[in-house]
C-alpha cells in the first residue's frame, strides 16, 4: 500500500517501520518487505480471522492517510483488498472512521 501511489514518503516509511517493530520484524524483514512491495509479484496474504483482517485494513488505511492525501491508486488497492477479504462496505466505512479518529 504504501507504494500504491508511485512514491514512499518519510512518513509512509517510518509508519511501516514502526508497524515491523511492534510485530517483532528486524531491519532484514523490513528490507525484505520493502522489495517485495516493490516487486511485480506483490501479493496480499488475507488472514483467516476476521479480527485479523480488521487489522490488516486499519494497517493498509493508516499507511493510505499517512502522507496526508489519498491517492486514486491506493483506494483502488485498498478497495480491493476489502473485497478480497469478503469486508462489507459498511465495515469498511466504519474500520475507516474509527482507524482515523485515533
Amino acid at each position: 500500500m504504501a507504494f500504491a501511489d508511485g512514491s514512499l514518503g518519510e512518513r509512509e516509511v517510518n509508519l511501516v517501520a514502526d508497524r515491523c517493530v511492534e510485530l517483532g520484524l528486524d531491519d532484514y524483514d523490513l528490507s525484505l518487505a520493502i522489495k517485495s512491495g516493490l516487486s511485480d509479484g506483490a501479493r496480499l496474504e488475507v488472514p483467516d480471522e476476521l479480527s485479523e483482517r480488521e487489522a490488516l485494513l486499519r494497517d493498509l488505511i493508516r499507511i493510505m492517510a499517512a502522507d496526508g492525501r489519498l491517492d486514486e491508486g491506493e483506494k483502488r488497492l485498498f478497495a480491493l483488498a476489502a473485497a478480497k477479504m469478503s469486508i462489507s462496505a459498511s465495515d469498511v466505512e466504519r474500520l475507516i472512521d474509527e482507524t482515523l479518529k485515533q
